[in-house]
């Protein structure tokens, strides 16, 4: 997972798209649900974050994936691009998909929070209360067979939780009223700062695709 690898994205995957595949579109209710909650987010001024944002960032990837990884918000770059980690927590978190034996182009990528808090402070609770619903909906139209937080704040929003990350990780949830498993591991900004911790969210990883074999 020290190794940085960049996959090339394909020109739907760079608008934000969903990655197309041979499996037609998302899993979307018939009146185009994933477009209409593209444009709602895109749209959206359901807190004060909008008046600061320069993109949405509404996620990335294959609208089909078994793997889902769900992060806090954007970033700087993620803001001016629009898309999900793509800085340097972003090149790591390839690398760490990689290891998995995938490409960014096989999984979703999404966050808890569409637009970016200003100087990447911490999410406020309305952000998250309010901006929930968009991920809720990303996974009811994706289903994948795993979910994977990453972060403190993605676990204890998607797990309605106060509980510490330590105490959070090697254990499996479910999330919100689905039956799809979630598996909490640290935020790849975190490894930046504690590559020592790389091992422990690789056994997460492990973890997230043991329960997923068993699953299928």
């Amino acid at each position: 997972m020290g190794i940085e690898v960049w996959a090339r994205r394909a020109l739907a995957q760079a608008r934000g798209d969903p990655v197309p595949d041979d499996r037609g579109p998302p899993r979307a209710d018939a009146d185009g649900g994933w477009s209409a909650l593209q444009q709602q987010v895109q749209q959206c001024v359901r807190c004060e974050l909008h008046a600061t944002r320069t993109r949405t960032v509404f996620g990335c990837g294959n609208a089909h994936a078994q793997w889902m990884f769900v992060g806090e918000a954007p970033g700087a770059e993620e803001d001016r691009q629009g898309l999900p980690f793509v800085g340097r927590a972003g090149k790591l978190l390839t690398a760490m998909i990689s290891a998995l034996g995938m490409r960014r182009e096989d999984v979703y990528i999404a966050n808890v929070l569409k637009c970016r808090p200003p100087n990447n402070r911490d999410p406020m609770g309305q952000e998250v209360r309010q901006c929930e619903e968009y991920l809720h909906r990303q996974v009811s139209f994706v289903r994948p067979g795993i979910i994977v937080a990453l972060g403190r704040f993605a676990a204890q929003s998607l797990l309605k939780t106060t509980r510490p990350i330590g105490k959070l990780r090697a254990e499996v949830y479910r999330y919100s009223d689905t039956d799809i498993p979630l598996v909490v591991t640290y935020h790849p900004a975190y490894l930046l700062r504690n590559p020592l911790d790389k091992r422990k969210v690789w056994d997460d990883l492990c973890l997230a695709k043991k329960v997923l074999s068993a699953s299928r």
